[in-house]
């Protein structure tokens, strides 16, 4: 279903620029070219993902978790190595992401189900699932710009798990919201668990060991361990330092 293999990822970074008087005073140019470091955010990252797999991403701020999600949904292209994706990915990354401020809830529904793909008539037939979970009651006529980032995470969360996609990747959304929503995003995972192909990173080790059949430890951009959720969990706690872990609501 995902294949990746030996994939690279690299960013370049611009230095941070001078003032014009430091420049003028002590350089005496001011059309010297700005200096850029590469930073690869990803290195020699391979792994496979198998058909109705769920595969949880765990890792420090940075270390590329969401980089990787991005490069699997086609959204950045790799500089070294590959990824093939076998299926229509559906995706839910960082509030709002995707929607426009200034249209509705509903209007938000159509454009991006159109964006993944979807016909009308599809996405008619989906809708008042959407319309259910997401319970946006009033303000689902309303610019999405008057959205709480509760109500936003509930309608993103709500169209990515009803577009019937053969690969969901989630990033940083389970242990978000209120304990309402919460309960009810995992009821929506436990249902398409085997049915579908599931990429999710958090930082809510209690998440990833409740839904991952199997786990892949980024460090750094590097792949520092895969394997059994509570295995690599537990490693990739010992080397952060971690004695005892953070409690998480329930």
């Amino acid at each position: 279903m995902i294949n990746v293999s030996d994939l690279g990822i690299k960013f370049r970074i611009e230095k941070r620029r001078r003032s014009r008087a430091f420049t003028f005073l002590f350089e005496r140019s001011h059309n010297r070219q700005r200096p850029t470091d590469e930073f690869w955010a990803l290195r020699h990252v391979s792994f496979t993902v198998k058909r109705g797999e769920t595969v949880g991403i765990i890792g420090r701020n940075g270390s590329g978790k969401s980089t990787l999600l991005r490069v699997i949904a086609g959204i950045y292209p790799p500089d070294e190595g590959k990824v093939s994706v076998g299926g229509e990915v559906s995706t839910l990354f960082s509030l709002g992401t995707g929607f426009n401020a200034e249209l509705s809830g509903r209007d938000n529904i159509y454009l991006n189900g159109i964006m993944m793909g979807l016909t009308k008539e599809q996405i008619d037939g989906i809708s008042d699932a959407i319309i259910e979970f997401a319970e946006l009651g009033d303000f689902l006529d309303m610019p999405v710009r008057t959205y709480s980032s509760g109500m936003r995470l509930r309608l993103g969360f709500a169209i990515a798990i009803h577009c019937d996609k053969d690969i969901v990747l989630i990033d940083e959304i389970m242990g978000a919201g209120d304990a309402a929503f919460r309960q009810k995003a995992e009821a929506e995972m436990n249902r398409i668990i085997g049915e579908r192909t599931v990429i999710l990173v958090s930082h809510a080790m209690g998440t990833i060991e409740r839904f991952a059949t199997r786990v892949i430890w980024l460090n750094r951009g590097v792949v520092a361990a895969m394997g059994e959720p509570k295995e690599v969990i537990e490693q990739y706690l010992a080397e952060s330092k971690v004695k005892k872990r953070p409690p998480e609501e329930h």
